[in-house]
């Protein structure tokens, strides 16, 4: 499950609770489109914003409407015994992986981050992937740190926000990151305007906001990646420059997809937890527009 196309959805939600009916019909999407593997409670899944409650929920959803699709849950909270309550959760539920940020207030120390990766990874018996968010979470992994948390048990995958937009120094990256890991530890990539770059620069996965949500427009970007067509996954990612311009201006993709959901009716509005709002006024308008011109599926 840590190959391939990861595909993560959003969580629609509002005050009132989940909307369970439209997040099951993003899986079901998902399954359709026969992506690798789904990632549920990441970021854009707003498990920071969700009860313990609330998160097991989405994950047996997830799992009870994926088919064989694998499921992996995010378990990020902001106390070890909090995530290691929402690890058994994931596990009960039947989620076949987890993944895992170092989520804080108070700035975790290389020291703290490596503790809360021994404790959680000893008490699982499913694979984990390492979170490296440092846009949300603050905390910034060096080489040396990935490393040392690569060899604990368990330990299945890392996710990287993003490389170079060069190929030569993407390339350099991931050669430099993988020399530290075990054979068996994959590198993802995230952030998705790097999606194509990265799996041209040898990640193994890409986790994909996109993917959550058109899975057959992420998809053939990674199936042209894998089959070693490199020109063409970077032409099709190309394409897409306008929403990767959406992202980076609003600091991220949550609203921008979150308002993409509303747009091709996939979900009702709103779909945030308050006070966030999707993507609106003139941004709003502009995603419209490209939505209209390239009817992603």
């Amino acid at each position: 499950m840590f190959t391939g196309l990861s595909a993560f959805p959003l969580t629609p939600m509002n005050e009132r609770g989940l909307d369970e009916p439209a997040f099951v019909r993003l899986i079901e999407r998902l399954v359709a489109a026969r992506v690798d593997a789904i990632g549920v409670l990441g970021s854009t899944g707003n498990y920071a914003y969700l009860t313990r409650a609330e998160r097991a929920r989405v994950v047996q959803l997830a799992v009870a409407h994926a088919g064989e699709v694998p499921v992996m849950a995010g378990i990020g909270a902001l106390r070890t015994r909090d995530v290691l309550a929402l690890a058994d959760d994931a596990q009960a539920a039947g989620a076949r992986g987890v993944l895992l940020a170092p989520v804080s207030y108070q700035k975790l120390t290389d020291d703290e981050v490596y503790g809360l990766y021994e404790t959680v990874t000893r008490a699982l018996s499913v694979p984990l992937c390492v979170y490296d968010n440092p846009g949300t979470t603050r905390f910034s992994f060096s080489d040396d740190l990935h490393g040392e948390i690569a060899r604990l048990p368990n330990v299945a995958s890392i996710k990287i926000p993003g490389v170079p937009a060069e190929p030569e120094a993407a390339r350099a990256r991931v050669a430099r990151l993988r020399a530290r890991l075990p054979d068996h530890v994959t590198l993802g990539v995230s952030g998705d305007a790097f999606g194509a770059t990265g799996l041209n620069a040898g990640c193994e996965v890409w986790y994909s906001v996109i993917g959550g949500l058109f899975p057959a427009t992420a998809l053939e970007i990674t199936r042209a990646a894998q089959a070693g067509d490199a020109e063409e996954a970077a032409r099709l990612s190309a394409r897409l420059q306008p929403l990767w311009a959406l992202f980076a201006e609003q600091g991220g993709s949550l609203r921008v997809m979150a308002a993409a959901a509303e747009l091709s009716g996939l979900v009702e509005a709103p779909c945030l937890p308050l006070p966030l709002k999707p993507l609106g006024g003139a941004g709003r308008r502009r995603l419209a527009a490209l939505l209209e011109e390239w009817r992603l599926a």
